[in-house]
């Protein structure tokens, strides 16, 4: 363990790697699951978040479709209130109405305000006047909450965004664009409420901005949801984090991406020809874990050793925070051991074809597929019920019927908010649970292996690829190891 900078950091920071280490020399790329956990320091972090060392920006979503119904509006403001009145003393903030512009609440000028017990009294004063009336475009509402943090470039940048409707009046290039200018900037986290958004673009905005989306089924729960959101904000305590990958040629990196506590994909920026970096965000005392796909080649090699393909790093604030960790590649000729797959790799291959097929599954629902989604939230249904996915398969309860019994069928007459909940939390994954799995009976001398349309030769027998899920249903699958 390597402690970070005590002025920066409250944390210590754990770095630890599984992957396939064994690979066939046919065998062209190499999977890892990283995990970095965070841990409070034992020597005397502060017990409670100085003020100081935050920015927030509040944007609530103020367009016509609020005022239906006109409950929602107020339990907007009581939401965004609560919020405001978590912000300890020192806080920088700022509260942001939102409709096909972006206008400041408080304070009434483009900066933030300090938190005291007399600006929290004001900025609630000045929530009590919004207004339902115009219309959705969420890229200008984050365009300003960038422009109001890049004065705090220190802090621990946060922003909390509220919406009801779609992006309707800005296009999807211009909302692009606006994600890619705060990608790195601030983190936000983004909630929906009613039935009329659309999940991919809030799950869009989590992904760039490394926070999280999520649906409020009922405006009475968005206190409890900004109460929760805001505790966890000021549990921060390192402003942001990144994985550098430096890979042995002729090895390059091929993707990133976390797996839990959400499937969200990392842009992978290049420093030179060997080195890369991937941003994590903020963090506070927790765990996450990423699935790292390296390209190899394993052709002219020595087999029957370890040689590293990568090291990986994680820093904070340029420097190292935790011991490094190598990916290592053993080529070998023994299938019995280049067809294994590490178990931890296995269950996050599996939780992220699993957020594929529910989000997908609910994608074609919502444009009329019935079809196409009976058939990908029933394979959805097989995955979960494998995997003893309780979460995933409680979620599908809401869309399906007859979930363990062989077959589903869709629920008549869904309501469309339990569609776009569902495939909000679709990028939910859950942790490995590490099972202990029996050893397969040998296969006979004269079997072969299984050879799945990805590449991977799993064992003979085997009902499953390995690497990606594929079942074997067919005899002809069956088939020599490819040249």
């Amino acid at each position: 363990m390597v402690r970070s900078d005590p002025v920066s950091s409250a944390l210590d920071f754990d770095l630890r790697i599984d992957h396939d280490r064994f690979l066939s020399t046919r065998d062209r790329q190499l999977h890892a699951i990283l995990t970095v956990t965070a841990r409070a320091r034992e020597d005397g972090g502060p017990a409670q978040a100085d003020g100081s060392r935050y920015a927030e920006v509040l944007v609530v979503d103020c367009s016509g479709s609020m005022a239906q119904p006109p409950t929602k509006l107020g339990a907007a403001r009581r939401a965004t209130a609560a919020a405001v009145g978590m912000l300890p003393d020192g806080v920088r903030f700022a509260v942001v109405e939102g409709t096909h512009e972006a206008r400041m609440v408080y304070p009434r000028h483009r900066g933030l305000a300090t938190a005291s017990p007399a600006t929290r009294e004001e900025a609630r004063r000045e929530l009590g006047r919004l207004a339902a009336a115009g219309g959705t475009a969420i890229g200008t509402w984050l365009a300003l909450a960038r422009e109001l943090l890049a004065e705090h470039p220190e802090a621990i940048r946060h922003t909390l965004l509220l919406t009801d409707g779609r992006n309707e009046h800005e296009t999807p290039q211009r909302l692009a664009e606006v994600l890619a200018d705060c990608a790195g900037q601030f983190v936000c986290d983004a909630r929906g409420v009613g039935d009329a958004w659309e999940p991919r673009e809030l799950m869009r905005v989590a992904e760039a901005l490394h926070g999280t989306a999520d649906a409020v089924r009922r405006p009475q729960e968005l206190e409890a949801d900004f109460r929760a959101t805001m505790r966890a904000t000021m549990a921060k305590r390192v402003a942001r984090a990144r994985l550098r990958i430096a890979v042995v040629p002729p090895a390059r990196v091929l993707s990133c991406r976390q797996v839990h506590p959400t499937v969200m994909d990392l842009p992978v920026a290049p420093v030179d020809d060997r080195l890369v970096e991937c941003a994590t965000g903020s963090w506070g005392a927790e765990s996450r874990e990423y699935h790292l796909c390296l390209e190899v080649d394993g052709t002219g090699r020595p087999t029957g050793e370890d040689l590293r393909v990568a090291r990986i790093d994680l820093l904070v604030d340029d420097a190292p925070a935790a011991r490094p960790v190598n990916a290592l590649a053993h080529w070998t000729e023994d299938l019995a051991l280049s067809s294994r797959i590490d178990p931890r790799v296995a269950h996050y291959t599996g939780q992220e074809e699993l957020s594929r097929l529910i989000a997908d599954g609910c994608d074609a629902y919502d444009t009329g597929d019935r079809a196409t989604a009976a058939r990908l939230l029933g394979r959805a249904v097989e995955l979960a019920t494998a995997a003893g996915d309780a979460f995933h398969l409680e979620q599908l309860r809401l869309l399906v019927e007859d979930v363990g019994a062989g077959s589903v069928r869709l629920r008549d007459d869904l309501p469309r908010l339990d569609v776009i909940s569902v495939a909000l939390r679709s990028s939910f994954t859950v942790r490995d649970p590490a099972p202990q799995v029996a050893p397969s009976p040998a296969p006979a001398a004269d079997s072969q292996p299984r050879v799945c349309p990805c590449g991977h030769r799993s064992p003979p027998g085997a009902r499953f690829c390995e690497r990606c899920r594929h079942e074997f249903t067919d005899p002809a699958k069956i088939g020599p190891v490819p040249a």
